[in-house]
C-alpha cells in the first residue's frame, strides 16, 4: 500500500463500512473521514449511525449542526484538506460512508458555485408550488436541467443559485471542475451484500437504534424548533419524521418500525443503483462473513 494513495470505501446503509474502516485503518496506519451526509450532524448520532470507536481517530463526524444546511460543495474542501494533512503526517487516510455524491465529487471535482441564500419555500401547498415551478420552467426553460423533478431540495437549490447568480446549475456544473487529487491516488472499494442479509442488519440496526436512545434524540431535535417540513437538509435523516409521527400518537411502534424500515430499504436501493451506474471501476466484495470480507480486502489493499 503506497503512503499516499486514498482509500475510498463506500457501501450501502447497515453494510458493516464503520467496522471494516476501523480494522483497515488500524492495519495500515490510518486515519478515517466521513463521507456520509446525515453523519455530519451534531445533535444526531444514534439515527445517523454515527460511530463512536475512540482507538482510531476519525474526521468530520458531527461537525454541524442541525440548524445548518450543509453542502457537498462544503464536505469537499473540508475532506480535502483533512486527506492533505493525514498523508502529510505519513499516515493512510481512508474515506468512508454511503453519500455516493460524496465520493463524485471527491474523485472528479467539483464546480465551484457560490455560496447563495436558500429560499424556503415550504409554506407553499401543492397548487403554489406547482405555479411556482410552471413560472420558472418558462421563462428560465434550462434552469431544471439534469433535475429530477421529484427531488424538492434540488428544485430549490437550482432556483436560489439562479435567482442569486443568474447561472443555472447545469451551467455551473459545465465550467472547470476544481480537482485536488488525481485519480491514480484512489484505491476504491464498494461493499455489495446480498439483499437479504442487508435487509436482516438493517432491521436488527433500527431495533438497536430505538433501544440506544433514537425516540429521545427526536425530542430533542424537535426542541430546538426545527419544523420537520422545513429545508433543513438534516430532515432527510431516516426516522425523523416517523417518529416524531410516532410521538404524536397518529402511529404505532409496529407502524414506525415498518414505515422506517421501509425508506430504509428503499434508500439502500437507491445506493446500490448510484453504486451500479457511477462505480463500475471500483473493487467490488459481497462475503458476508465478516472476517472472511475483511481478510480479503486486507489482502486486497496490501497488494495494491
Amino acid at each position: 500500500m503506497g503512503r499516499k494513495k486514498i482509500i475510498l470505501l463506500f457501501g450501502p446503509t447497515a453494510s458493516g463500512k464503520s467496522r471494516l474502516s476501523i480494522d483497515i485503518a488500524k492495519k495500515f496506519n490510518g486515519e478515517i473521514i466521513n463521507a456520509d451526509s446525515m453523519q455530519v450532524y451534531k445533535e444526531i448520532k444514534v439515527l445517523s449511525a454515527r460511530p463512536n470507536d475512540k482507538s482510531i481517530k476519525h474526521h468530520l463526524y458531527g461537525l454541524v449542526s442541525v440548524k445548518e444546511n450543509f453542502s457537498v460543495g462544503s464536505w469537499y474542501q473540508l475532506a480535502a484538506k483533512k486527506i492533505k494533512d493525514i498523508n502529510k503526517r505519513g499516515k493512510l487516510a481512508l474515506v468512508v460512508g454511503g453519500t455516493g455524491l460524496y465520493f463524485k465529487i471527491l474523485v472528479n471535482g467539483l464546480a465551484e458555485i457560490p455560496n447563495v441564500p436558500k429560499i424556503d419555500y415550504s409554506n407553499l401547498n401543492l397548487k403554489g408550488r406547482q405555479m411556482m415551478l410552471n413560472h420558472y420552467e418558462k421563462n428560465h426553460p434550462k434552469i431544471f436541467e439534469g433535475i429530477n423533478m421529484n427531488d424538492i431540495q434540488r428544485i430549490y437549490r437550482a432556483i436560489s443559485v439562479y435567482n442569486a447568480t443568474g447561472i443555472t446549475l447545469s451551467e455551473w456544473k459545465n465550467k472547470k471542475n476544481k480537482k485536488y487529487f488525481e485519480n491514480n491516488e484512489f484505491v476504491k472499494i464498494c461493499l455489495t451484500p446480498s439483499k437479504p442479509e442487508l435487509e436482516k442488519r438493517i432491521k436488527k440496526r433500527f431495533l438497536d437504534m430505538l433501544k440506544n436512545g433514537a425516540i429521545e434524540e427526536v425530542k430533542k431535535y424537535k426542541n430546538l424548533n426545527l419544523s420537520l417540513r422545513s429545508l433543513h437538509t438534516s430532515n432527510s435523516i431516516i426516522g425523523l419524521k416517523e417518529i416524531e409521527l410516532f410521538l404524536n400518537k397518529r402511529i404505532s411502534m409496529n407502524e414506525l418500525k415498518e414505515k422506517v424500515l421501509i425508506k430504509t430499504r428503499q434508500y439502500a436501493k437507491r445506493q446500490f443503483t448510484w453504486q451500479r451506474g457511477q462505480m463500475k471501476q471500483w473493487k467490488r466484495f459481497a462475503d458476508i462473513n465478516y472476517l472472511d470480507l475483511r481478510n480479503k480486502i486486507l489482502s486486497y489493499l496490501s497488494k495494491t
